[in-house]
C-alpha cells in the first residue's frame, strides 16, 4: 500500500500544483481584465473623430434619451428617431440649448415596416459615426404565450420593433461606415436575452436575436474598422421597467449609459455596468439554467398575479 502511495504521490503533487497555478493565473487575468474595463475603461473612443453625427432610435425616453444626451455632450450632432414628433422636438430643443449641437428628427412608428425609405431619406448625406439601435418594447405584464391579448398583432409588433428595426437601421447606416473604415453600432439587447425568460418569452427571444446578430456582425466587420457591440443591461430605472427609484443595481439611464460607453472597443458583448456584469457572470457561469428558469418563472408569475389583481381592483 505504501509503495502504491509513493508511486502516485509525485504525479498528484504536480497535478495539484499545476491546477493551483492555473487557477491563480486565471484569477489574476480576470482581475486585470476587469480593472482594464471597469476602472480604466475606453472613454475616449466615442468621439466626433468617428463622424459628425450620432443616430439614436427610441430617443425620447429612458436609455435612448440618455444616449442622445451623452453623445451630444461629447459634441455629436444627433439624429433623433422615435414615434412622437412632440417628444422629439422637446428632446431636440433640450440638446441644442444644453450642448450647443445640431439636431435632426424623424418621427416614425417602428411597429410598421414601410418606414425605412423615409428614414433613409432623412439620413442621406450625413457622416454617421455612431448608431444606437435602442428602440424596443416589452410586455405590459408577464403572461403565458397563449393568454397574451391580441397575440397575433403582439407578435408582429414585437418582432418589427425589437428585431426588424435593428436589422434595417444597421443596413442603412453600415455601408457608409465601411466606406470610411470607422464607426460604432450599439445594439441594445437585454439581460433577458442571455437565457429564456418564462412569461416574457417573445421579448426574451427577440433580445437574444439582437445579441446573436450583433456578435455575428462584429466578427464580420471588425477587420473593416467597425465596432458592433451587443449591450445587455439588467434592470435600469426607466418607464419601460416601471422602476421609479434607482438603486446600485438598478441605475438611472444616465449612470448606465456613462458606464456602458467606456466598454466600447473592449467588449463585443457587455452588460455595460459593473454591478450588472457581476450579475451576468453569476447567472451565466455559476447558476444552472434550470435554476435561472425556475426563479424566472416564479418571479414572472408573482408579477403577473400582482398586475391582474391591481387591474381587477380598478
Amino acid at each position: 500500500m505504501e509503495a502504491l502511495l509513493s508511486l502516485v504521490e509525485v504525479p498528484l503533487y504536480w497535478v495539484g500544483a499545476f491546477t493551483a497555478a492555473w487557477v491563480s493565473l486565471w484569477l489574476v487575468y480576470k482581475l486585470l481584465y476587469g480593472f482594464r474595463i471597469w476602472v480604466l475603461g475606453n472613454g475616449q473612443l466615442i468621439s466626433t473623430k468617428l463622424g459628425k453625427w450620432a443616430v439614436v432610435t427610441g430617443a425620447t425616453d429612458g436609455i435612448g434619451k440618455a444616449y442622445a444626451e451623452e453623445l451630444a455632450r461629447r459634441g455629436f450632432a444627433v439624429m433623433l428617431i422615435s414615434r412622437s414628433q412632440e417628444k422629439l422636438d422637446d428632446v431636440a430643443k433640450s440638446l441644442e440649448s444644453r450642448f450647443n449641437v445640431e439636431t435632426k428628427t424623424i418621427a416614425v412608428d417602428f411597429s410598421a415596416i414601410d418606414i425605412y425609405p423615409k428614414i433613409e431619406a432623412g439620413l442621406a448625406g450625413l457622416e454617421i459615426g455612431v448608431l444606437v439601435n435602442n428602440v424596443g418594447i416589452s410586455y405590459t405584464y408577464p403572461e403565458f404565450f397563449l393568454n397574451i391579448p391580441d397575440v397575433d398583432n403582439f407578435i408582429n409588433t414585437m418582432i418589427n420593433v425589437n428585431i426588424t428595426s435593428v436589422c434595417q437601421m444597421t443596413r442603412l447606416v453600415l455601408p457608409r461606415m465601411v466606406e470610411r473604415s470607422m464607426g460604432v453600432v450599439l445594439n441594445i439587447s437585454s439581460a433577458s436575452g442571455m437565457y429564456p425568460v418564462p412569461l416574457l418569452t417573445i421579448y426574451s427571444s427577440t433580445k437574444a436575436f439582437v445579441d446573436f446578430f450583433s456578435r455575428g456582425l462584429n466578427a464580420e466587420y471588425k477587420s473593416k474598422g467597425i465596432i458592433i457591440q451587443s449591450v445587455l443591461p439588467f434592470f435600469v430605472a426607466t418607464k419601460m421597467t416601471k422602476i421609479r427609484k434607482p438603486t446600485l443595481d438598478k441605475p438611472t439611464p444616465e449612470r448606465y449609459v456613462a458606464a456602458e460607453l467606456t466598454t466600447v472597443g473592449l467588449e463585443s458583448q457587455t452588460n455595460g455596468y459593473f454591478p450588472h456584469a457581476v450579475m451576468g457572470w453569476i447567472t451565466a457561469v455559476l447558476a444552472p439554467n434550470r435554476v435561472v428558469l425556475y426563479f424566472g418563472m416564479q418571479m414572472g408569475k408573482a408579477q403577473r398575479a400582482g398586475y391582474l389583481r391591481r387591474r381587477k381592483q380598478r
